[in-house]
């Protein structure tokens, strides 16, 4: 689509200018964007409920609808992320690890922006806002494609960001948005890699399948978030239970949300019947193995393809195992790799979980829910990657460059000549 290419082209260009943009004009300009989603928020919130009352009108269930909704609440949340990126460090430019060779010659690295990304994602329309806020501090330009069920918020928060953008003195094209819900738009988009460089869908596992499998741009994929709690033999129990409906109730539509409950044997009869209790008052919907049913015998049973389920939802599956063992092997097995936990009061047990557990976040007598750019000081989060190249779990700004070697000399010239090294 000529619209799309028009976009990238701009972007690229934009990119160029980015790559050189001072950390004083960068931070003005998201200073001032967060300014102006407080003073546009009426705007904002309007298109908002048009697109909640579309996915109400086609029967959207009530965790996608959370995922949609914006508020005077989320709104400030999403400026302050933007205020948050300002103040947190410059990552380009950074030289690091000069070594000066035997030749005399120094080598180190230069940290530099990554250049177009291009991001699509489904439902959340603060997302608009946190990854164009990250993107632009890392020195780079950014596409936007929301989703169409967020088409009229993704538009409204968009245009904020761009004015603004643009006349703190960021360049014209630095942000944009595909403002389309025509699906062919997204395959135009994943052909462009003459202008982009790299693709992050955020969505669910149909979104990000069909982004890796039609993509030519390389892509860090945030697969879904089907995350464990495994709740030790020697686990503090009323922190566990702390733990575990925290990381399931509190928010349960996000990718950090606890989907199955890991259980050791001999603490199973004194923890599940507690932990049920507060959870069924959560309204969650529990679903067990054999063995956690023989404890709670009048909870759903569990199958093969719950194990396998990133609920999104106040739905909950457990199981019952007999070691340390088996609670990492079920683990490896069914988790995506995005954040799994422990509750353990054996210092050995904790730290074998660490090593162990093939994820991008660990949580040792901690929610999942933590498992947030935010959370960890990064500021507001381009997404949680689940691959492990480039870069693992939470991606904040550094996440968003690369680096390049640099060499410094004083007139050296290679002889390759056998023997003169």
């Amino acid at each position: 689509m000529r619209e799309v290419e028009a976009l990238a082209r701009q972007a690229r260009e934009a990119a160029r200018a980015m790559a050189l943009a001072s950390t004083e004009v960068k931070n003005r300009a998201l200073k001032a964007m967060a300014q102006g989603l407080l003073d546009r928020q009426a705007e904002i919130l309007t298109a908002n409920a048009a697109d909640r009352a579309a996915a109400e009108g086609r029967g959207h269930p009530p965790a996608f609808l959370d995922r949609l909704r914006l508020n005077t609440e989320r709104v400030r949340a999403m400026a302050q992320g933007l205020q948050e990126v300002a103040v947190l460090p410059d990552p380009v430019g950074e030289v690091t690890g000069m070594e000066r060779r035997p030749n005399g010659l120094w080598v180190g690295r230069m940290r530099v922006p990554l250049g177009v990304i291009a991001v699509i994602y489904e439902s959340r329309p603060n997302v608009t806002a946190d990854v164009a806020g990250l993107c632009l501090k890392a020195g780079n330009a950014v596409l936007l494609r929301g989703g169409s069920e967020a088409i009229r918020s993704n538009t409204a928060i968009a245009a904020v960001l761009t004015s603004c953008a643009e006349t703190a003195g960021l360049a014209k094209g630095a942000v944009g948005i595909v403002a389309t819900t025509d699906r062919a738009a997204v395959h135009a988009l994943l052909k462009l890699d003459r202008f982009i460089d790299l693709v992050i869908p955020r969505g669910g596992e149909e979104l990000v399948r069909t982004v890796k499998e039609a993509s030519t741009i390389p892509v860090i994929a945030h697969e879904k978030g089907l995350c464990h709690i495994y709740v030790d033999a020697r686990a503090d129990l009323p922190m566990a239970e702390d733990v575990v409906c925290n990381a399931k109730v509190e928010r349960p539509g996000v990718c950090n949300a606890v989907e199955t409950l890991l259980v050791h044997g001999e603490v199973a009869r004194a923890f599940l019947p507690k932990v049920a209790q507060r959870l069924a008052a959560a309204g969650v919907e529990l679903k067990g193995c054999p063995r956690t049913r023989a404890v709670l015998p009048h909870i759903g049973e569990a199958t093969e393809t719950d194990w396998e389920t990133e609920y999104l939802d106040l739905i909950l599956s457990i199981k019952v195992v007999d070691s340390f063992e088996e609670a990492v092997a079920h683990i490896g097995r069914y988790g995506s790799g995005l954040a799994e936990g422990i509750v353990t009061s054996d210092h050995g047990r904790a730290q074998r979980f660490l090593r162990e557990v093939d994820a991008g976040v660990v949580f040792v007598n901690a929610s999942t829910r933590f498992a947030d750019g935010g959370e960890f000081g990064l500021g507001a989060e381009i997404g949680i990657s689940t691959q492990k190249l480039h870069a693992r779990g939470p991606m904040g700004l550094k996440e968003l460059t690369c680096t390049k070697f640099i060499v410094l000399g004083e007139g050296q010239v290679r002889d390759s000549r056998p023997g003169a090294g």
